[in-house]
């Protein structure tokens, strides 16, 4: 990569390095196990001109979207936090067609088709739109694309609020991706997205979130630019407990940012995010969680207790890979989606297997990967304690519980 995405500046830094690993849903199948696997480089680099933080884009949408692993109802707490979202927005807005870009498996747009709300949601992979349909979600099939929005536009009219959780850093054609949006919003309509905070990110080491089918990582400074690049103007922003820390982005055609806008703002560039210096050291506190984590796992090995995963998400298989974690340290992990059952993590090929084999093998730990999503695991799995096992949280520092 030798330009930014975003305003095409020559001038990027390189973050932090995590070595090559796979993409992290391309999971293995059995037959797949003597098969070799393809493997790319993981390195974040920033750029000095616009701050966008960023991977080359190395695979391709398609490539992963096609058909996808992740089905997002699978998480109590992520379907809940869609529908508090629902209820306020609607409240708030009054909105008479609600779009949702990469709407997954109806995870949102369930709780606006309860409410009588004319809605459409976006969705890539078929697989996971079909599962929306079931659900009763109007879905169409399709990438956004500036073409995309105008004909979904003319078809249905302009939607008067636009939301895309967890997909604004998952395209490499920022600006593209962004003039659809505006494709799609009335001109006094709303865009609502939300994403990961970079400087939470940076501030939590949280770079098992760093993965090839996540292209970019923002500050509000470098979304709002980003928003700009299609015709859309910040005018607000949320700070979120979700996904380790987030940002909702509320966008429009116009308007101006507000005291929350630049408060974030100012706490970024007091971070240091807006110049190279919140970035130095990075990449010696990501050296120091790998450390850890695997002198764990060796000692626990040596001691003869046992160890095995929950969840295989694709921060996990980050993790995984970058600390280099095989199933002599990790027997296997459990997973709630069916979709995975019987399936290989990518590059360090764990079994995968229904979550009710914890109780029947009961192990001395349990690694919590998708550790985004504490609270409603540590519900989950509080049999664990009946036995004498213990939660371990590797993230932002190795924490037995």
């Amino acid at each position: 990569m030798t330009s930014c995405r975003l305003c095409g500046s020559a001038d990027l830094v390189g973050v932090v390095d995590l070595g090559a690993t796979p993409p992290c849903e391309l999971f293995l199948t059995a037959e797949q196990l003597d098969e070799p696997e393809l493997t790319y480089p993981l390195h974040l680099r920033v750029c000095t001109s616009c701050w966008l933080a960023q991977i080359p884009p190395l695979i391709t949408p398609e490539e992963t979207f096609t058909e996808y692993a992740y089905f997002a109802s699978y998480s109590a707490s992520w379907v809940e936090h869609a529908r508090k979202f629902v209820d306020s927005a609607v409240e708030r807005l009054k909105p008479s067609f609600v779009a949702e870009v990469a709407s997954n498996d109806g995870y949102l747009l369930q709780h606006v088709v309860e409410r009588g709300i004319r809605c459409l949601g976006i969705e890539p992979s078929a697989n996971v739109g079909q599962a929306a349909k079931e659900k009763g979600v109007p879905t169409l099939t399709a990438f956004l694309t500036p073409q995309t929005g105008a004909a979904v536009r003319a078809e249905h009219g302009p939607a008067d609020l636009v939301v895309a959780n967890n997909v604004y850093a998952h395209i490499p054609d920022v600006v593209g991706f962004t003039e659809g949006l505006r494709a799609l919003v009335a001109d006094d309509g709303w865009v609502s997205i939300e994403v990961q905070h970079l400087l939470t990110l940076m501030e939590l080491n949280q770079y098992d979130t760093i993965y090839h089918e996540h292209f970019q990582y923002y500050t509000v400074a470098s979304a709002q630019r980003a928003l700009a690049s299609g015709g859309l103007t910040l005018v607000d922003v949320e700070l979120l407990p979700t996904h380790g820390g987030s940002i909702r982005l509320w966008a429009r055609p116009s308007g101006s940012p507000s005291d929350r806008v630049l408060d974030v703002l100012a706490r970024e560039k007091a971070a240091g995010l807006h110049d190279l210096s919140g970035y130095a050291g990075f990449a010696d506190r990501v050296a120091r969680v790998r450390r850890d984590l695997l002198r764990f796992l060796i000692d626990a090995a040596d001691e003869g207790r046992t160890v095995v995963g929950y969840g295989a998400p694709g921060k996990g298989n980050t993790l995984l890979n970058h600390c280099g974690i095989r199933q002599d340290l990790l027997a296997y992990t459990v997973d709630r989606n069916p979709y995975k059952h019987g399936r290989f993590t990518p590059g360090t090929r764990i079994p995968i297997v229904a979550p009710e084999r914890i109780a029947q093998d009961r192990p001395d730990y349990v690694l919590v990967l998708p550790w985004n999503l504490r609270e409603e695991l540590t519900a989950q799995l509080s049999y664990v304690h009946e036995w004498g096992g213990r939660l371990v949280f590797p993230i932002p520092h190795l924490e037995v519980v």
